[in-house]
């Protein structure tokens, strides 16, 4: 199936492997792991990271014991996940090359799925409904799928949240990242109309009704939709909170206490979805 050019010229830039270090990303890490471990079998199940990227999930969860086979789109990104892996005291089964939409991978081979950037980039809703599918396919009864979005209002927020040299939001002082907003917040799809790659690439965001409606036509059995950083992507002077433990603790735990608050879900940039194959 065709890959997006667009979108694969982003990613070959090879930013994504550091990403999760940089900026708020450590929170989306952290709470992304956290949930996963609440539903996770214990290893060594078979979990299969789809759209793994560069390994940073895979070779986490790797090193916990499980057996973990990552399918990528991009050939940068199954590169760095084997050197990665090959580096590792605890190596991936397997990197290799695929598509959300067509797993080369047998009916009822995992007891996992994580699905943690595909449907950012699957931006017809048949193509997203057929990566669920086929995660549904490959999981066996009673297996659980941890499926990312990002949300419908992340682009507004962010974009809010950021300002120019003249003190303005970029919202607020550029015409083309105002229309970009204004599309995003109708239902996209997201479109980049710059140069800048702080604006993202071709993606589909999420609301999260929408996200739930989906995971559940797909066939699979929601369990939970919680945001993944919520108000804590916002946080003052984040590196440095981040970097004490108690501090860094503390904003968790505000975190879990309205994390199924259904009014503050959407203005998480990423939420994410659990569901099991019945």
């Amino acid at each position: 199936m065709a890959f997006d050019a667009d979108i694969e010229s982003y990613y070959a830039q090879g930013g994504e492997q550091g990403r999760l270090d940089q900026g708020y990303f450590p929170l989306e890490r952290a709470r992304t792991q956290e949930i996963v471990l609440r539903h996770l079998p214990p290893p060594p199940a078979v979990v299969l990271d789809v759209g793994g990227a560069a390994g940073a999930y895979a070779l986490w969860l790797a090193s916990r014991g499980y057996e973990v086979h990552l399918v990528d789109p991009v050939p940068l990104h199954v590169e760095q996940a084997l050197g990665a892996s090959a580096a590792s005291d605890r190596a991936l089964a397997s990197a290799s090359l695929g598509d959300a939409r067509a797993l080369a991978r047998a009916d009822r081979c995992a007891d996992a799925v994580l699905l943690l950037g595909p449907l950012y980039h699957l931006v017809d809703r048949a193509d997203r409904l057929q990566a669920l599918r086929e995660v549904r396919r490959v999981l066996r009864p009673g297996g659980v799928a941890f499926a990312a979005a990002i949300s419908r209002f992340a682009s507004l927020v962010d974009n809010l949240s950021n300002v120019t040299g003249v003190g303005l939001p970029h919202v607020l002082a550029s015409p083309a990242v105002l229309d970009m907003v204004r599309q995003d917040l109708a239902g996209g799809p997201h479109r980049n109309p710059t140069d800048q790659a702080q604006y993202f690439t071709t993606a589909f965001f999420h609301h999260p009704d929408e996200l739930a409606a989906e995971v559940r036509e797909a066939g699979l059995d929601l369990v939970d939709l919680l945001p993944l950083e919520g108000l804590g992507a916002f946080t003052g002077a984040f590196e440095r909170a981040w970097a004490d433990e108690a501090r860094r603790e503390a904003l968790l735990s505000l975190i879990r206490q309205v994390e199924r608050e259904p009014t503050l879900i959407g203005v998480s940039p990423h939420l994410l979805a659990v569901a099991r194959r019945g």
